[in-house]
C-alpha cells in the first residue's frame, strides 16, 4: 500500500518526541548502511560546523523516519561535503515500500529550493549490496559522480524548479 504524499511532514525534534524518533530503526541489513537515530542526533551535536538539520519524517502524527541534512556548509569546510549533503535519510522497517522515503525526499528538496545557491543535493553510498539502497537513491533522480569521500561513493541530485503538479502539500516545519 502506499500512502498519500500530502500526509506526509518533516517535523523539529522536540524532547517530547525524542524517544519516539530514536526508537525508529531499519532492518538489519540496512543497517550497515545507516546510523541510528541515536547515532545521528549525537553526531548533529557533536558536527555543529556541519551545519546539521534534522527533522522527523510524519505520517499524520505517527513517527515513520528521520532525516538529516547538512544545510549550507561554508566552502571552507573541506572536511565536509557540501554545501548541502543528504547526511541520512531512513524510513522505519514496519513503514518502508509506500513511498514515504520518496515523500519525505521531495519535503527535502523542496526545503533546498529555499536555500541561497541550492543547485544540487550530495550524497554517498557506502559500498555493499545487500539491503543497500543505492537503488532508491539512483531511481529518485542522484547520478554517480566519480568520486569517492571517505570510503563512499559520492551521488549528487541536481535541484531543478519545482514541478506544480506537486504543489499542496504541507510544509516544512
Amino acid at each position: 500500500m502506499r500512502v498519500s504524499p500530502a500526509a506526509v511532514s518533516l517535523r523539529e525534534i522536540t524532547d517530547a518526541d525524542r524517544d519516539a524518533i530514536e526508537r525508529l530503526a531499519v532492518t538489519p541489513e540496512q543497517s550497515a548502511y545507516v546510523a541510528s537515530n541515536a547515532e545521528s542526533l549525537l553526531e548533529a551535536a557533536d558536527t555543529p560546523d556541519a551545519c546539521p538539520w534534522y527533522r522527523g519524517i510524519y505520517l499524520g502524527d505517527v513517527p515513520v523516519g528521520f532525516v538529516m541534512i547538512s544545510d549550507g556548509i561554508p566552502a571552507s569546510r573541506t572536511e565536509y561535503l557540501g554545501p548541502y549533503y543528504l547526511w541520512r535519510l531512513m524510513i522505519d522497517t514496519r513503514w518502508q515500500g509506500q513511498g514515504l522515503g520518496t515523500a519525505a525526499l521531495d519535503l527535502v528538496v523542496d526545503h533546498l529550493r529555499t536555500r541561497p545557491d541550492a543547485e544540487r543535493l550530495l550524497s554517498s553510498l557506502v559500498p555493499g549490496t545487500v539491503g543497500s539502497p543505492r537503488d532508491f537513491y539512483l531511481g529518485y533522480g542522484f547520478r554517480l559522480t566519480g568520486e569517492w569521500f571517505d570510503g563512499e561513493e559520492v551521488t549528487e541530485l541536481l535541484l531543478l524548479p519545482p514541478d506544480p503538479v506537486r504543489s499542496g502539500r504541507p510544509p516544512v516545519r
